[in-house]
């Protein structure tokens, strides 16, 4: 098998005729996904009334799906390499689909967890292949502005996701507003389904080892295919996602229940006994020559190792800062969950205005523009931290706040989607989906991580002060994770710089 970087970059590639509408496909899923995402946190406090439903079963509407999504996407990421990622893309449209109307007639509260554990894994399919479809087709500066497409619709979607939340339950009433926040989906995947059918390529699926994976320059190598072929179905590296999806589960799970079980914290080094048992496992199936899950070799290309790192770290702090705004404005200042969920507007929509901004230059500029957006993160969350001290002496109003947060919201246009395209510029296209995948795990675990570490802090705090000192002593570990974070783009920058570097 051939070295992950040994494949040359096609000079005569013909871009796909219709890659401009298979990437529309795309983004209308990710649109789905994600108003499913943030409608469900504005949607909490009714499905508590009318499903008379526990805080355990509160929590596991919003950790269930966390959980199940984080567990499947690096084998879903390896199954749409070897199988084909549209046909796999449409199951996990299908299963999201059918899981909101699950969700949306739930009678109980654990008729509703039933049905978020099945979006979940339907999100954890599809997300992968839609990253790895937009390697595919995208090359060069196209690929850049596809992501600042794809980091647009994610600004989009989390600025109206509770708006158009709060107009669904407010139409709704107690009993039918809720459930309209999950049926919504249903529309839009439908037609999702149907373009999807008509425009993606086929085979939309295809047995493993059918025909090799293609590499970088669209070229097979020939040890590869014999080996894709001897292998069949057993290229999927069953046992290999068996062990990782373990791991990533008991490294989890203590993030999202401890509060209700502190006993689980005892399954970390249950986690990094698995990580390791999973790391041997696929280096031997290499020395054996077979096929695994994830070739181990793709963290040795530097850019796609300091990539993941940085969106790891990104997600651990920044992905907090909404949850302590969120409960800074209801519980501190006394706001109602309407306010409160203002503040995040502006950032949300300078959000997508920088992603379509960074996606037209990230090639251009490169590693720079992530750096420019850490800093403005800690421009963010250094102003936002003034104006909290600052409304706690009676010298401004906490809608400032509007202000220094949209700093945030342009750091995250800038760091999320220019950062998707660096990181996986170097990364062979056999390998499109299953390294994607490996990039939003690191997220998903960055995401559980950093809101349970930090939201510890606060209320640390909270026992001894007042909500102005807990706010900023949050803000300040944010700062620090920042700041690593900053640390790691910078020696990105300098190793691409390096004569010879890749």
């Amino acid at each position: 098998m051939t070295s992950l970087s040994s494949h040359p970059v096609s000079q005569s590639h013909r871009p796909d005729p219709g890659r401009w509408r298979i990437l529309a496909v795309l983004l209308t899923t990710i649109f789905m996904s994600l108003i499913g995402v943030s409608i469900v946190n504005v949607a909490l406090p009714s499905i508590h009334t009318a499903l008379d439903a526990t805080q355990s079963d509160m929590q596991w509407v919003l950790s269930g799906y966390a959980l199940t999504f984080g567990v499947v996407l690096v084998a879903a990421g390896r199954a749409g390499d070897l199988m084909g990622r549209g046909g796999l893309f449409l199951i996990g449209v299908a299963l999201f689909t059918l899981a909101s109307v699950a969700a949306g007639l739930a009678p109980d509260a654990a008729w509703l967890n039933g049905a978020r554990f099945a979006q979940g894994v339907g999100s954890g399919l599809l997300n992968p292949q839609g990253l790895g479809m937009i390697q595919h087709y995208f090359r060069g500066a196209e690929r850049g502005r596809a992501f600042g497409y794809f980091g647009t619709m994610v600004g989009f979607s989390v600025a109206i996701g509770p708006v158009l939340g709060g107009l669904l339950i407010e139409l709704g009433g107690l009993e039918i507003g809720w459930r309209l926040t999950f049926l919504v989906n249903v529309p839009i995947g439908i037609a999702v389904i149907i373009l999807g059918l008509r425009w993606f390529p086929r085979p939309l699926i295809r047995r493993p080892g059918s025909h090799a994976p293609a590499g970088k320059s669209g070229a097979v190598d020939q040890d590869d295919a014999e080996a894709a072929d001897r292998l069949g179905w057993r290229s999927l590296d069953p046992f290999g996602s068996l062990l990782l999806g373990l791991a990533v589960l008991s490294f989890l799970y203590p993030f999202v229940e401890s509060r209700t079980a502190p006993l689980t914290w005892l399954l970390l080094p249950l986690s990094l006994g698995l990580t390791a048992a999973w790391i041997g496992w696929e280096r031997r199936t290499m020395r054996r020559g077979l096929s695994p899950m994830v070739d181990l070799r793709i963290f040795s290309t530097t850019s796609f190792s300091n990539g993941v790192l940085i969106m790891a770290l990104y997600f651990l702090g920044m992905t907090s800062i909404w949850v302590l705004v969120a409960l800074y404005a209801q519980e501190g200042l006394g706001m109602s969950a309407l306010l409160s969920s203002l503040f995040g507007i502006p950032a949300a929509l300078l959000s997508s205005w920088a992603s379509d901004w960074a996606g037209r230059r990230v090639m251009t500029y490169g590693r720079r523009i992530v750096i420019v957006g850490l800093l403005l993160a800690l421009a963010g969350l250094l102003t936002s931290g003034m104006v909290i001290l600052l409304q706690a002496h009676g010298l401004a109003s906490a809608w400032w706040l509007l202000l220094t947060l949209s700093f945030i919201g342009l750091a995250q246009g800038l760091v999320i989607s220019p950062n998707q395209a660096l990181t996986l510029m170097d990364v062979p296209l056999d390998y499109a989906g299953s390294s994607g995948a490996i990039m939003q795990t690191g997220q998903r675990i960055g995401t559980a991580v950093g809101i349970a570490m930090i939201t510890a802090v606060i209320f640390w705090v909270l026992n001894m002060s007042s909500w102005p000192t807990a706010m900023l002593a949050g803000l300040g570990v944010i700062e620090l994770v920042v700041l690593i974070a900053l640390r790691v783009a910078i020696k990105d920058q300098r190793d691409r710089q390096r004569p010879g570097a890749i």
